[in-house]
């Protein structure tokens, strides 16, 4: 996906993620890349190693009520392209 798919569902690429690993208890800094066909979401790691992860896997910062960054699931961030369709450009 582009940098402008990437927006329409309320990510940006190179955004700052995080995720855990299997086996591990800590968390994992990363970059979004791109969105897969499946909707897995690609991402780097801080060495450059490329892993696809689930959207429910991942979280992003985003501002709270008081502006303040907090970590958020990317599957309640992102929009769907359900969603999207409800609404449509269609209509």
């Amino acid at each position: 996906m582009s940098a402008a798919e990437l927006r329409s569902i309320g990510l940006r690429q190179g955004e700052r993620v995080r995720f855990k690993r299997q086996n591990r208890s800590r968390w994992t800094l990363g970059r979004i890349a791109s969105v897969g066909a499946d909707g897995s979401i690609l991402v780097h790691d801080a060495n450059g190693a490329a892993r696809s992860l689930r959207p429910e896997a991942l979280e992003v910062e985003r501002p709270n009520r008081r502006g303040r960054l907090t970590w958020r699931a990317v599957d309640e961030v992102a929009t769907t392209w359900e969603q999207l369709d409800l609404f449509g450009a269609d209509s």
